[in-house]
């Protein structure tokens, strides 16, 4: 976040000079496909301006503030004025408005989703500021909330932002409270959650050697389908980890026992299987089969456009992007109620299978090395993530190792800190992506 102080000292909102106790912050979007500060901007700054707000944001990160804190905005056309301070985002250029609320993508549809989650993660890093500086709790009721919670409550005009937005890419206020909150304690909520959409963690070996300690009576055919799974997922971008995870939860790691699918119906995660006693579709081969599981995973996951033909009759079905990661494939874990299972837990139970799949390798690789450091690795994928603490449940520094050779000087259930990092310690990596030298 870049912020800019740019007050706008011609419009009668400054000119006025009234100010507030600030009790919370409202979130808006401009309501129309421009993604630049500069015309709002030039348009609030007027004597004969009806409106104003504290700041607007860009996708780049800049963020302009147009009034002091804690000068009374014209932002919501209600008692939220009063109490609370005002942010607008821009929109993308490749939407259109149809009426109301309503819209259409008129363009890339990536621009629209890129321009979207970059002004949402700026949002989030404004929101953590203001919230530490005027000591505000993200979690309490009516704190912090959008334009139309503000209407829904009385205190602003009735208008339908940032939901009308944010839903088509799987966001929510409520999550935006979490994310708030979670940026406030040091970390992102959303480095705790796993994104469906990405490269996988998992090798085929460590899910055929997971399969047959489960299930030692596996079918060979059912293993030698294994790597369709990656080559599947990579062709849409779906971690295909993820969706072998799935099969074997809902095959009961193939055995089919108690699933409402047979092995012969090439269907491995229950598409159509609407309710009890129902069959589901079945596919002419595994490939096949695997290609609609993983089509119907992206259709939860992200609004991209699938890049190859679609098998999957059901795809239509789905709200689009209302499951990002796979913890809201569950319903009652979703933030909007939607989601792949009505089950509790369905999300987790997949990841804690995922888990173990992983470490299969963990175990392997730690089982070939000594405890003795420094020592030198070689990593061979451009995008190890770099975390500041030993594990997944640390947050990510946004950094990658990248292909080369690195320098372990400590290590940590697995994970392994590296060189350049040791004097905070704040730099560590998943050695089981690593090959010791």
């Amino acid at each position: 976040m870049n912020l800019i102080q740019n007050y706008l000292t011609q419009s009668g909102c400054y000119q006025a000079g009234r100010k507030i106790s600030v009790k919370g912050l409202m979130i808006h979007s401009v309501g129309c496909p421009q993604p630049k500060a500069e015309p709002f901007m030039r348009n609030w700054n007027k004597a004969g301006a009806n409106a104003c707000v504290h700041a607007i944001i860009e996708p780049g990160g800049d963020v302009y503030q147009l009034l002091p804190w804690e000068h009374r905005g014209w932002h919501c056309g209600g008692d939220a004025n009063n109490t609370h301070i005002g942010v607008e985002m821009t929109e993308p250029a490749t939407i259109k408005y149809t009426g109301g609320a309503s819209w259409t993508e008129t363009g890339d549809g990536e621009n629209t989703k890129t321009h979207v989650l970059a002004t949402y993660k700026c949002a989030v890093e404004l929101f953590t500021y203001l919230c530490k500086q005027f000591h505000l709790d993200p979690m309490a009721d009516g704190v912090i909330i959008s334009h139309s919670e503000g209407c829904k409550r009385g205190i602003a005009s009735n208008h339908g932002d940032v939901e009308h937005l944010w839903s088509k890419f799987g966001l929510s206020m409520g999550q935006f409270r979490k994310d708030i909150k979670a940026a406030m304690e040091g970390g992102s909520d959303a480095d705790s959650l796993t994104a469906i959409m990405g490269k996988p963690e998992a090798t085929a070996e460590q899910m055929k050697s997971y399969l047959k300690k489960k299930n030692p009576s596996v079918a060979q055919s059912v293993l030698d389908m294994i790597p369709l799974y990656l080559s599947e997922g990579e062709a849409e971008g779906v971690r295909g980890d993820i969706a072998f995870a799935q099969s074997c939860l809902e095959t009961g790691n193939f055995t089919f026992s108690g699933s409402a699918v047979t092995l012969s119906q090439n269907n491995f995660c229950g598409l159509g299987v609407t309710q009890r006693g129902k069959t589901g579709l079945s596919f002419e081969s595994p490939q096949l089969g695997i290609r609609a599981q993983v089509q119907h995973l992206k259709a939860y996951a992200s609004t991209d456009k699938l890049l190859n033909d679609s098998i999957d009759s059901r795809f239509r079905y789905v709200k689009r992007g209302c499951a990002p990661y796979a913890e809201w494939l569950g319903q009652k874990e979703n933030p909007q109620g939607k989601g792949w299972a009505a089950g509790a837990g369905y999300g987790q139970k997949i990841l804690s299978i995922l888990k173990n799949i992983i470490s299969e390798g963990k175990v392997q690789f730690m089982e070939s090395l000594t405890l003795s450091a420094p020592y030198k690795v070689r990593v061979s994928i451009p995008d190890l993530n770099i975390r500041k603490g030993p594990g997944k449940n640390h947050p990510k520094t946004g950094r990658f190792t990248g292909i080369g050779t690195f320098t372990i000087v400590e290590e940590s259930d697995g994970w392994g800190l590296l060189k350049a990092y040791e004097e905070k310690r704040d730099g560590w990596i998943s050695l089981a992506f690593t090959t010791r030298i």
